[in-house]
């Protein structure tokens, strides 16, 4: 995640005006080096917007106005084809208030997530390149996890720079729809000089749940979870990616993915005001309290991100937010849904909004006492039954289809004279 930090380190070499980090050194010595000059920049080098970055606020500020001005958001029609337009609200009862006491079962999947999210960010700790054997030992922890569940675990191994990484891939054959497959997954590398108990140890831990959950069950469309190496700097959107290499190989096999979930820095939530940034205008729209969880897609993914979120929205009390905008959008496409996109498949990311909210982002500060296990354990739990509706998806009754959106156009343009 978070590219865009990593080209300012790249090319900003302390020689701009209004740059206060002097110290001139960009030379790449070394992945620590690089490390402190990145976390130097971000706080310290105030720059001046990029054309991409003028580029995103245009684009999002003509999002706004057609979602204002729009009676058919979401699809219209140019002659005989369909077009997507970006999205900012979608159906289904957003849940405010007091959240509901854990059940049983839930009181479970907390101590659960809290342990996976402790051997990874505690007792492993920081995991990447720079640290590769550390690593290497969360890559076994996941299939040692996944073995547990009695899964057949597939290491899709590629080489960077003479070392071998792996995305670690199980699934569960589909029933009637084997052919479309269901895909969630998760980054287990960390930022350099971070443990990632958020970033991403939150994410892990809540595909693995996920994991154990329907390894027992026989959903109608093939099922996969799957592992991804080198989503962080400075692997991040480029051909060392791990969910890019695992994408095009999907492709390659002209595998039939229908949805792509990426599991991404889903742990932290606060009921402070003003907790909740958002990247300019979209500020203007969504609220100000980081206390719910996001689902983010590009244009071509509204159809999935309106899916998702509507089932969410039915299975828990729990507050989230969904968007579908432009990919140019600062942070929309900062995960390995990002990957997918890339060769044409639908992809989404959940999250908690990572930068926008979390103030240990990608810091030797993101522990495991930052999380927040409950509403993490209540995330986890509405997503069993959201990735079942995906999953095993019921049919549409278009009866009922065609009445509602009848009613609903009575309702919203009067009734014909």
């Amino acid at each position: 995640m978070k590219n865009e930090h990593w080209r300012l380190v790249r090319q900003c070499g302390c020689s701009r005006r209004n740059c206060q980090n002097q110290s001139g050194d960009t030379t790449r010595s070394s992945p620590k080096t690089l490390c402190w000059l990145k976390s130097t920049l971000v706080f310290k080098c105030h720059f001046r917007p990029q054309p991409g970055f003028r580029t995103g606020f245009c684009l999002a500020v003509v999002c706004l106005l057609l979602l204002s001005s729009s009676a058919a958001l979401g699809q219209k029609k140019v002659g005989k084809n369909v077009r997507l337009v970006p999205r900012l609200s979608f159906p289904g009862e957003n849940h405010r208030g007091a959240l509901p006491a854990l059940g049983e079962a839930e009181q479970a999947l907390e101590k659960s997530l809290r342990r996976d999210v402790q051997v990874l960010a505690a007792d492993i700790g920081e995991r990447n390149s720079d640290q590769y054997e550390k690593l290497s030992e969360s890559a076994d922890f996941i299939e040692k996890e996944f073995k547990r569940s009695e899964y057949a675990v597939e290491r899709q191994t590629f080489r960077v720079e003479g070392k071998p990484y792996w995305n670690l891939i199980v699934e569960i054959k589909g029933t009637t729809r084997a052919e479309q497959i269901v895909v969630i997954g998760a980054h287990y590398d960390s930022a350099y000089g971070a443990p990632g108990a958020n970033d991403n140890a939150s994410g892990v831990a809540g595909m693995l749940a996920l994991a154990r959950h329907f390894a027992d069950k026989q959903p109608e469309r093939t099922l996969r979870f799957v592992a991804f190496t080198n989503e962080e700097p400075p692997y991040f959107q480029t051909d060392e990616m791990g969910s890019l290499v695992y994408a095009r190989r999907c492709k390659e096999r002209d595998e039939k993915i229908v949805a792509m979930l990426a599991l991404e820095t889903i742990g932290y939530y606060s009921d402070e005001e003003e907790s909740q940034k958002y990247p300019p205008p979209l500020s203007l729209y969504y609220p100000s309290t980081g206390n719910f969880i996001g689902f983010v897609g590009n244009v071509n993914s509204r159809p999935l991100v309106k899916e998702t979120i509507v089932a969410f929205r039915k299975h828990a009390q729990f507050p989230s937010e969904g968007a579908a905008l432009p990919s140019v959008l600062e942070g929309v496409g900062w995960s390995d849904h990002w990957s997918f996109w890339q060769v044409g498949y639908q992809g989404i990311m959940v999250t908690d909004t990572a930068p926008f909210r979390y103030p240990h982002y990608h810091t030797a500060n993101d522990t495991v006492d930052q999380l927040d296990y409950g509403r993490l354990a209540r995330v986890v739990s509405a997503m069993t039954r959201v990735v079942g509706d995906l999953a095993s998806p019921k049919p549409v009754d278009k009866k009922k289809r065609k009445k509602f959106l009848r009613k609903k156009s009575k309702k919203k343009f009067g009734k014909r004279q």
